[in-house]
């Protein structure tokens, strides 16, 4: 462990709440170097979607690699990129009557947004985008600009201007209320100059999984086609099925301006983001928006398998619906046990919200050491965040869901909010 100690800066963080050395991974669970075994309720933040090493996706990838396939391209054409966009447009876009263009913008989430930002702005004639309360969107400054949380904002060093915050949807309040609330707030927010995006990911992730709800969204997507401002999806950590569909806008019937996808879009955690565009936006020049690793073409092998493997029928969100039921169950059992607040979530990403300050990341303290990896969400961190892969087996859901509650009961002082 030395060596990470004296090496590595001190920006790391997952590695101080999870000290183990890891060494092997297949579908939910890792081996450290001591032989103990972790079941992975974080999956790679969501970009292991389909569990670790998934041996089809493996496979593919190895015979890639042992045929001298290219990996580094550019935006050069390659039999692998062209295998993928035939995939992604077969088996993804054409079922969902979906039209995008598809940009590589670079190998992370982050990439992703910078590049929407950037055409957004190019394709209106404007500056300022709004983004949500709670939202996160990267941590480059013109992703950061749009992210909400003020401590990572503040790690800018710089103003990030051109932006303004919104509320995001409450379940507290009605539909209606909540609709009014927004319309009210993006009116203001245009007063001083038309927007040129709105950025929102239908489900929040690191701000604590808060779910939009239809009606919300559908009357974001309205105001903002009314008023020529575009509409950006941002489904890095909720798409490729997270919540059960492909998107997790398909279920409100709203279809996004602009998609930013990474994390599981490769489906074996390798470096990969796309934006994708509706054909009237793509008013890039040639080279106006480039990067040395957009075309890392191993990440084109592991998608385009990810795609054939899970997306050419309906079982895998048949799949996660059944287990996202059994989730909300559990944890809705454990929230009434403890006295917690209803869990929050959509198919399998679900957040727990504790009340205590640092009652959430001692409950994960206490999960890790009983071979559960869990992270927190949440301005404060105040929520325990569940995203096992989409993969997990019955068996492996319920050692999981139990380890959990057994971690809660071990925290003393946990209780929810006062009614």
């Amino acid at each position: 462990m030395s060596v990470f100690a004296t090496m590595e800066s001190e920006v790391r963080s997952y590695s101080r709440a999870w000290p183990a050395v890891f060494t092997t991974a297949r579908g939910a669970e890792l081996r450290d170097t001591n032989g103990h075994a972790y079941l992975d309720f974080f999956a790679g933040a969501g970009a292991l979607n389909y569990g670790h090493n998934p041996p089809e996706l493996k496979s593919a990838l190895l015979e890639y690699l042992t045929g001298d396939g290219i990996t580094h391209g550019l935006d050069m054409h390659t039999t692998a990129k062209g295998a993928f966009l035939e995939r992604l447009r077969d088996l993804v876009l054409i079922p969902r009557g979906l039209d995008y263009r598809v940009q590589f913008p670079g190998p992370g989430g982050t990439n992703a947004v910078e590049a929407a930002l950037k055409l957004a702005r190019k394709a209106t004639g404007r500056h300022t985008v709004g983004y949500f309360e709670r939202g996160f969107h990267g941590m480059t400054l013109g992703a950061l600009a749009v992210t909400a949380n003020p401590a990572k904002r503040a790690g800018a060093g710089v103003p990030l201007p051109h932006t303004v915050p919104l509320p995001f949807d409450d379940p507290a309040d009605e539909d209606e209320g909540a609709v009014t609330r927004l319309v009210e707030a993006l009116e203001t927010a245009a007063a001083d100059g038309p927007l040129a995006a709105v950025v929102v990911e239908t489900v929040q992730g690191e701000g604590g999984v808060n779910p939009a709800r239809p009606a919300w969204l559908k009357a974001l997507a309205s105001w903002a086609r009314a008023h020529g401002t575009l509409l950006v999806a941002d489904d890095i950590q909720m798409g490729c099925g997270r919540t059960g569909p492909f998107f997790s806008f398909e279920t409100s019937g709203v279809v996004p301006d602009i998609v930013c996808l990474s994390k599981s879009i490769s489906g074996y955690g390798t470096p990969m983001a796309l934006t994708l565009m509706r054909p009237e936006y793509d008013v890039w020049r040639p080279g106006e928006h480039n990067g040395t690793f957009r075309g890392y073409n191993p990440a084109f092998v592991t998608a385009t398998r990810a795609l054939e493997v899970f997306w050419s029928d309906g079982a895998l969100q048949a799949r996660t619906a059944v287990l996202g039921e059994r989730m909300r169950r559990s944890l809705t059992g454990t929230a009434r046990r403890h006295g917690l607040p209803a869990p929050r979530g959509r198919g399998l990403v679900w957040g727990l919200p504790l009340d205590r300050p640092g009652a959430a990341q001692e409950v994960c303290d206490a999960a890790y050491r009983a071979g559960l990896l869990l992270e927190t969400a949440s301005l404060q961190g105040e929520v325990v965040k569940l995203l096992p892969p989409l993969t997990v087996t019955d068996g492996q859901l319920e050692r999981g869901l139990g380890v959990l509650d057994e971690a809660i009961a071990a925290v003393a002082g946990v209780r929810g909010p006062a009614s």
